[in-house]
């Protein structure tokens, strides 16, 4: 029994959301669609609790179940970050759903299955729990991109993530078939032991793992189906696969290559850097021509994945702690923005063009600001809180000594700065055009927290960079 608890002990977050997710089921499921705010309260409180424990949980690096499971500092950043993300972005779909008449108690279980998912990944040891906690959060999603089944553009959205999440699934569990056949085991660690030169099929294998992962963080070339998905889904949703899904892929990406390949980092090191420039320099320059604020959004986090990415790229402790900084960060500013979409509404009706901004400034002084603010930020304009970010990741590059990434990456920062300046332009110059609704309090409250984070982050921005210095530092 002593033996049983430790590992019990550590995974205690991933096991309150999965018995609350099966119960939430069964009362969903004895009370019928009478139930769907009930299950959603209950499901924000069972986010909000795992999260708690996971901030609760003692320090120090616990071992679980022969390997499958690592529960370090590491691991705990990142769940908590991935678990904020939902439990947030769940907190804004609740106007949502009772608005559209969308009130499925299914929604708020899918999201807590996808984050059980997302813990489960975060803290895989192994290739076998990496592929479970991916497709455990990959099949919730794709069932939450179509939950709006009266919507054609929602159902699309789902198809098309269903049919590339399976084609990107084949491609990793290729990889990680070809790491298990050459190497011997699918465990990181004696992985790492085992794999001291690079042989020409382990790197094969490397590259379709790493293909798998890319697609998950939408970086490029595996890109293709977030703007369409990101357009297609409900607001609500979007919300969701822009912030925690991504922090849970990010953090997978960062401990396969530095935990089970840190004797082949210059192997990898050359794909993460291809992909970051890709991914930085399409985000940049693919916006520019976006109508669609959704569609905006989704090409700005590919760009976002791709300066992340240059953090990993550095492949040093000093490198992950940026890559760690960026994504809080990043989630911080995404669930500010999505605040913002789900507030243009007019006379009950979403409205989701740039457009539609118009004469913001004038209507909406105080949302205006705060989005303001957020567009400078993920712009990296000194000295909110998106420069900081920046400048973390490309200082690691700099030290690594990848000096053409940290220059690629200033120039594609200049470029993307000119669709978020061009969103401020419209809400301050433009002709006013007819005011949105009301906003809801809880979109308020996100709004607020998320623009004042971002506006005085500078101020004292030590807490987040020591928790992340010390996650970094669990790698290493």
């Amino acid at each position: 029994m002593s033996q049983l608890l430790p590992p019990v002990a550590a995974v205690l977050p991933e096991l309150v959301l999965a018995v609350s997710a099966i119960a939430l089921i069964l009362i969903g499921a004895f009370r019928g669609e009478a139930a769907a705010n009930l299950v959603t309260g209950l499901a924000i409180a069972v986010l909000a609790a795992a999260a708690l424990l996971v901030l609760l949980a003692p320090a120090g690096e616990v071992v679980a179940f022969n390997g499958s499971m690592v529960i370090d500092t590491y691991s705990r950043f990142m769940k908590f970050l991935a678990l904020a993300g939902a439990t947030v972005s769940l907190v804004m779909a609740v106007d949502w759903l009772n608005r559209e008449k969308q009130q499925k108690f299914e929604y708020a279980v899918l999201v807590l299955l996808a984050t059980l998912g997302m813990c489960i990944l975060v803290s895989a040891g192994d290739l076998i729990a990496l592929y479970l906690g991916l497709e455990l959060m990959s099949l919730s999603l794709y069932v939450v991109a179509a939950i709006n089944r009266d919507s054609v553009r929602s159902t699309e959205a789902g198809l098309k993530y269903f049919v590339l999440g399976a084609l990107s699934s084949g491609m990793l569990l290729y990889g990680a078939s070809l790491i298990y056949g050459f190497t011997g085991s699918v465990n990181f660690s004696v992985i790492a032991t085992v794999v001291k030169e690079p042989s020409l099929g382990l790197i094969f294998g490397l590259v379709f793992l790493l293909a798998g992962l890319c697609f998950k963080v939408s970086a490029v070339p595996f890109h293709m189906w977030t703007p369409d998905v990101y357009e297609g889904a409900p607001t609500p949703v979007t919300a969701f696969f822009a912030t925690a899904p991504k922090a849970a892929a990010m953090a997978i990406f960062v401990r396969v290559t530095a935990e089970a390949f840190p004797h082949v980092t210059h192997q990898w090191q050359q794909i993460v850097a291809f992909v970051a420039i890709a991914s930085m320099v399409l985000g940049a320059f693919a916006a520019i021509g976006q109508r669609n604020i959704k569609r905006l959004l989704a090409y700005s986090s590919i760009g976002h994945m791709g300066f992340a990415l240059v953090g990993l790229a550095a492949g040093t402790e000093q490198g992950v702690r940026g890559v760690l900084v960026y994504m809080a960060i990043y989630v911080a500013m995404t669930l500010g923005s999505f605040a913002c979409v789900l507030a243009m509404r007019r006379k009950g009706q979403a409205v989701e063009s740039v457009e539609d901004l118009a004469g913001l400034g004038t209507r909406n002084p105080v949302m205006a600001l705060l989005l303001a603010a957020l567009m400078f930020s993920l712009a990296g304009i000194p000295p909110l809180a998106g420069f900081l970010a920046k400048y973390y990741v490309f200082l690691a590059a700099i030290q690594a000594g990848l000096y053409w990434l940290a220059v690629i990456g200033v120039l594609a920062s200049v470029v993307g700065a000119f669709y978020y300046l061009r969103i401020v332009k419209i809400m301050y110059f433009d002709e006013p055009a007819e005011a949105f609704d009301p906003m809801p309090s809880e979109l308020k409250a996100v709004l607020g927290v998320s623009g004042l984070f971002t506006i005085f982050y500078f101020v004292y921005p030590a807490p987040l960079i020591e928790a992340a210095g010390a996650a970094a530092r669990s790698l290493f």
